[in-house]
């Protein structure tokens, strides 16, 4: 018991809070009718009020900042001690402000314990006397107090523990607001786990060990931009800078899995770690730029870290999470099962850079909740076991392992729901598995964890799996994570648990028992949403078919997959899990993805010219200049819109060598002379437009061949229009001479000496010419 003293006795951090008040003076002797602040891991104050929708004014703040022990023993204190402070957060001044510790009977069952870190459990059964901590606390003051409380004595003066037990206690602050009666202002609940009372009953370890395994993630929200040649690394904030660095998140995990890797726990311990986390700090070793801010601050703490991490897991269990931690679930449901391939692949760069083979073919989704597809999606992809929250195999009882999935059966890992719940920091209805994100910016306490784990190893006894997994993005700090770690091991080091690694609970011969999945309704409401993935799904086709218009120009040049890989992981981080329930977050990933592939795009454009192009003949090609600025050869398609006087003739798909300028002539016929604007634009064979469109201005003064065969038409239909009135004129002038012929020869007859008469018809064709005027 000595060594679980001094594990447990380490005084670590409860940050945090919440306020409230209720005015009124209370009916009950100082208690309201209202249930306290709920039993959640950070000890917290919250609005009280006992009407629906009421909003009664905030007094008091009750910042908690230690408590010692968090795990009762044989050996240790024999009292409880409470730290912190108290601030007046109203509009009022607040005299007599007095605090107990309460305490509820023993939680005997898991439904117990489980219904108490949803809600507090009954604390007031024992109500030692109150203490007064301050006489006077003036708007916006704070004043600190500290609460040292027997565990035995007499009533009225301890908290009257006698049994071991998890134990319902209660912080209860009392106080006189101006202008109002006594009331309680405050009222936090947590659990107390006591194993053993100090001069007392001692609870001893069964002979049927929990089973315990601890999963312990290392990942981040993306931040990568991109990762250019030559160390050009952009990263959207340096936030990952402090987070390495001493003091920072994931400095404290790295130190904590350090720590239990040097303890009888470490058997059990198996390290998370998301490959694009990987790939950012190793970018960050590089040197790096911040968008927009200019150098980044974090080279040597990200050197430090990695370096680290890699001697750490030598030997070591390691998991490989998705890819960008992406959500596998609206990837699957957008029918994007091939960026989910892409999300699972990246066991590869984990063991590249940390040296170690991951556990094959092994998948902790986010949330820790796969639905049917999904699961189809996986084992297409060869993946043969997962770790899952109990509630995606809801129904099904025990906490060992269990097949699912049908014919292509995977063994699926059950985490312990209760514990991990326990480590978020969150609202409880949006808890799954301990493994959703903390929606708070504060840092959580891990004390409801210490008591359910407690439960599990030293009170329940049934030997039972115990698979434990905090937050993806575990944000307590390093005082919380030594708190659990130092709790877990010293239940291991008692006998009360026995550490068991994951490799083994996926690796040994496959479970007989067998479940179907089931996808909680909140883990839907949380997936990322349809229209961001519908997007990546719209780009990671446009991507696909660039790709595909690429070829290497050279066994020594860079190859397709140098420029697109990069730019199909930017895809994966617009899905992360990260982004559950963060819509806004999710749309900020996808436009850098946007525009990263829009940059890549715009490399292959058409060039302007800077003077009118002037065609020598109706059938003269338009030049066309083209530049591809990428390493890799291009295949392209001109297209040029439709334009009135211009009919354009197929060109065949042409081939734009790396880093090279092409011109191009572009075959036309010219229907009418004129000036042009003639709008060009390049594209891959299967349509997907590339670069930015061309305006060229086009002049002819040609005629193009359909205007020459219109005019010639023209030319011959006046032929013979001429002809034909040519001909009608000759035959209406000889019928004329026929039909005068008889008449002259009559008018001879009679007078040998007559003037010449003109026939009618002459006289119609041709009128006699006007006689002069004089004599």
């Amino acid at each position: 018991m000595k060594r679980l003293l001094a594990a447990l006795a380490a005084a670590s951090t409860l940050l945090v809070a919440g306020a409230a008040s209720a005015p009124a003076t209370p009916a009950d002797g100082g208690r309201l009718p209202i249930k306290p602040a709920p039993a959640t891991q950070i000890w917290a104050t919250r609005a009280l009020s006992s009407q629906p929708g009421q909003q009664p004014q905030q007094l008091l703040r009750l910042d908690v900042e230690e408590l010692t022990p968090r795990v009762i023993t044989s050996d240790g204190p024999a009292s409880v001690t409470v730290r912190g402070k108290v601030v007046n957060v109203g509009d009022r001044d607040v005299t007599d402000i007095e605090l107990r510790l309460e305490r509820g009977d023993a939680l005997r069952t898991e439904e117990q314990v489980r219904s108490a870190l949803r809600e507090p459990a009954d604390a007031e059964v024992v109500q030692p006397q109150f203490t007064r901590i301050v006489e006077e606390l003036p708007q916006g003051q704070s004043a600190p107090f500290s609460l040292t409380v027997p565990l035995r004595g007499g009533e009225r003066s301890s908290l009257e523990i006698e049994q071991p037990g998890i134990y319902p206690i209660l912080a209860n602050i009392n106080g006189v607001p101006e202008y109002g009666g006594r009331a309680r202002l405050a009222a936090l609940s947590t659990l107390l786990p006591v194993l053993s009372v100090p001069g007392g009953a001692v609870q001893g370890p069964s002979g049927n060990q929990a089973k315990l395994t601890l999963l312990w993630p290392l990942a981040d929200e993306p931040k990568l931009v991109q990762v250019a040649a030559g160390g050009g690394t952009e990263l959207v904030d340096d936030e990952l800078a402090s987070s390495l660095a001493l003091g920072g998140r994931l400095y404290g995990l790295l130190k904590g899995y350090e720590a239990a890797l040097d303890s009888p726990l470490a058997p059990a311990v198996c390290v998370a770690v998301d490959p694009d986390l990987l790939r950012t700090v190793a970018a960050m070793t590089e040197g790096y730029q911040v968008r927009g801010r200019g150098a980044g601050a974090g080279q040597r703490d990200a050197e430090l870290w990695l370096d680290l991490l890699r001697r750490l897991v030598a030997g070591r269990c390691v998991v490989a999470l998705p890819d960008a931690d992406a959500d596998l679930v609206a990837l699957s449901r957008a029918g994007r099962g091939d960026l989910g391939g892409l999300a699972v692949a990246g066991a590869g760069l984990v063991q590249e850079l940390l040296e170690v083979q991951p556990l094959p073919k092994l998948v902790w989704p986010e949330d820790g909740v796969v639905d049917q597809g999904t699961l189809a999606d996986l084992t297409a992809h060869g993946v043969t076991s997962l770790v899952l929250d109990q509630s995606a195999v809801a129904g099904t009882p025990g906490a060992g392992p269990v097949l699912v999935g049908g014919d292509r059966a995977v063994t699926a890992v059950r985490i312990d729901a209760m514990v991990s719940d326990a480590l978020h920091g969150g609202s409880p209805a949006q808890v799954l598995g301990g493994v959703a994100t903390p929606t708070e910016a504060l840092p959580v306490s891990v004390q409801n964890a210490l008591a359910a784990l407690t439960y599990r190893a030293a009170f329940q006894g049934t030997g039972q799996n115990v698979v434990i997994a905090p937050p993806r993005r575990w944000n307590a700090p390093t005082g919380e994570v030594g708190a659990f770690l130092e709790t877990a091991e010293a239940l291991v080091a008692g006998q009360f648990a026995a550490p068991t690694g994951l490799e083994g609970l996926v690796g040994g011969t496959p479970p007989e028992q067998t479940a179907a999945l089931s996808y909680p309704v909140e883990a839907g409401a949380r997936e990322v949403t349809p229209e961001v993935v519908a997007s990546v799904g719209q780009s990671w086709l446009e991507l696909q078919d660039v790709a595909g218009a690429m070829s290497q120009e050279d066994a020594g040049s860079a190859a397709p997959e140098d420029l697109v890989d990069p730019l199909r992981l930017g895809l994966l981080r617009a899905v992360s899990g990260a982004w559950r329930g963060d819509a806004q977050g999710a749309r900020a990933a996808l436009a850098l993805a946007r525009d990263r592939i829009d940059g890549l795009r715009s490399q292959v454009t058409v060039t302007e010219p800077g003077s009118p192009i002037l065609l020598g003949s109706g059938d003269s090609p338009i030049p066309v200049t083209v530049k591809n600025r990428l390493d890799v050869r291009v295949t392209v398609r001109i297209v040029v819109e439709d334009t009135p006087g211009i009919e354009v003739k197929q060109l065949a798909d042409q081939v734009l060598p790396a880093r090279g300028d092409r011109l191009i002539s572009v075959p036309v016929e010219v229907l009418r002379s004129g000036r042009f604007s003639v709008h060009v634009k390049l594209a891959t064979p299967s349509g997907v437009e590339l670069g930015d469109r061309a305006r060229l201005e086009v002049s002819s003064s040609a005629y193009g061949t359909i205007t020459v065969v219109i005019t010639a038409l023209a030319g011959a239909l006046l032929v013979l229009l001429s002809a034909r009135r040519i001909y009608r004129r000759v035959r209406a002038a000889k019928a004329a001479e026929a039909a005068a012929a008889p008449a002259q020869r009559n008018d001879l007859a009679e007078d040998p000496a007559p003037e010449p008469l003109h026939s009618p018809a002459e006289e119609t064709a041709a009128p006699a010419p006007e006689k002069s005027s004089t004599s």
